[in-house]
C-alpha cells in the first residue's frame, strides 16, 4: 500500500473529532514530505490510532510517530530520550519515548521539530541491522485491535 492509499487510516480515524483528524492528517503529510523513502506503520490500537515512520517495516526502527487522542495529537519520537531537546519542549518520563502535544496546527514548532526529526532519523539508521527485504515509501497496517475505546 502506498502513501496515497488512505482508506484504512481514514476508517480508523472516524470516531475522532474533526480537529484531531485534521491535525493528524496534516502532520502525516508533513512527515511524508520530509521522509518519502521511509515506511508508515499504522496501528489501530485499543485506545488510540497511532502511525509512525521507519526506514524498515519494523516497529523498533520507528523514528517518529503520531498518536490521535480525544482532544489532541501527540507527535513523538520513539527514542526521543536519545536526542538532545535543547528547547525542552518534549514531554515524557519513560526511558525512551518523548512527545509534544498538538491541539492546533499553529501549536506545532515546525522548524524545531524538523531538527529533532533529522536527529531521530539518523539515530534510527545507526541502529539498523541488515534486512532481508527492504520496503520504501509504503504504508503498512501492522495491527487492528478487535476491541477499541474511542472518543464519542
Amino acid at each position: 500500500m502506498a502513501r496515497q492509499d488512505t482508506a484504512d487510516l481514514l476508517k480508523f480515524m472516524l470516531p475522532y473529532p474533526d480537529s484531531v483528524k485534521a491535525a493528524g492528517l496534516w502532520l502525516r503529510e508533513f512527515v511524508w514530505d520530509l521522509y518519502p523513502e521511509t515506511n508508515e506503520l499504522i496501528y489501530d490500537n485499543y485506545n488510540a490510532v497511532a502511525y509512525g515512520w521507519s526506514p524498515t517495516d519494523k516497529a523498533g526502527d520507528v523514528f517518529c510517530s503520531i498518536a490521535l487522542c480525544s482532544t489532541h495529537v501527540n507527535f513523538g519520537f520513539n527514542r526521543g530520550s536519545e536526542i538532545p531537546d535543547k528547547q525542552k519542549l518534549l514531554l515524557g518520563n519513560g526511558s525512551l519515548y518523548r512527545f509534544i502535544r498538538i491541539f492546533e496546527k499553529d501549536d506545532f514548532p515546525e522548524a524545531y521539530i524538523k531538527e529533532l526529526m533529522a536527529m531521530a532519523y539518523e539515530n534510527s539508521l545507526s541502529r539498523l541491522k541488515l534486512q532481508k527485504k527492504i520496503f520504501k515509501g509504503e504504508t503498512i497496517v501492522k495491527s487492528v485491535s478487535p476491541v477499541r475505546r474511542r472518543p464519542g
